[in-house]
């Protein structure tokens, strides 16, 4: 199989305008983003619909594609960015969606995503995470996962799942194996083009999941398990916890 990874990357952000040229201990989030995949995956682009941040790319040595300002979601910018990328490049097999606000991903997490496409039923692949405290069962922010004895996802949702009947809330934790999900993707070729052809369905639109999207039109959703999980950015308060934390 030949697998790129493509970094979605926009300029405007409502909470964090300019996210991708933070700077992080004298690295741009971008860079730190691209120079850890690279550790990962042969072929690597920033998909980008700002001047600035492709020049950030050029300054460091990374390769980037000009994309549409026009796209909903990042899986959307990635399916523009795959048709230009092959015009210069042999086909490639494998999609990997990498988060352009993880500027500390490991690469083990990418390698784990792609491995799930050893399966000839897999169209599109995820990672899950076992929960270990019950805030993270009960945060909205962070979607849980139901999955199936072949390793795929039957269903993502912010409420927790199952629910525990009979239980108290603090016992849940400890009465089922409860999953989180986190947010690398990656496709198959043909399937990523499909899957930005098909209007919103009602369980995306309810849980404001894109995922449920292709679960409803039948696609198979591969997860692996990981103990990694990377510290996401999502606003300038996110930033200085970075500092905090002691990975720099």
């Amino acid at each position: 199989m030949k697998v790129v990874g493509i970094i979605p990357a926009r300029y405007a952000s409502t909470r964090f305008p300019g996210k991708p040229l933070a700077d992080i201990a004298g690295k741009t989030m971008i860079q730190r983003v691209y120079e850890q995949s690279k550790k990962a995956l042969d072929y690597v682009f920033v998909a980008t619909d700002d001047k600035r941040i492709a020049r950030e790319v050029e300054r460091f040595g990374g390769q980037f594609i000009m994309t549409s300002k026009h796209h909903q979601s990042g899986t959307d910018r990635i399916a523009e960015a795959i048709v230009i990328i092959e015009k210069d490049h042999a086909p490639f097999d494998i999609i990997v969606n990498i988060q352009g606000d993880e500027p500390f991903i490991y690469p083990e997490q990418i390698q784990s995503v792609v491995s799930c496409f050893e399966k000839a039923s897999t169209d599109i692949a995820t990672l899950i995470k076992h929960i270990i405290n019950t805030d993270d069962i009960f945060n909205e922010n962070k979607p849980k996962v139901i999955v199936n004895q072949n390793k795929e996802a039957i269903y993502f949702s912010r409420s927790p799942i199952p629910f525990i009947r009979g239980k108290q809330k603090n016992e849940w934790v400890t009465s089922h194996k409860f999953y989180k999900h986190i947010g690398l993707y990656a496709y198959r070729k043909e399937v990523l083009k499909q899957i930005t052809q098909i209007p919103q369905s009602s369980l995306e639109i309810a849980e404001s999941l894109e995922q449920l999207r292709w679960i409803e039109n039948g696609f198979t959703i591969a997860v692996e398990e990981t103990e990694f999980e990377s510290i996401g950015i999502d606003t300038k308060k996110d930033l200085k916890r970075i500092h905090e934390t002691g990975l720099l």
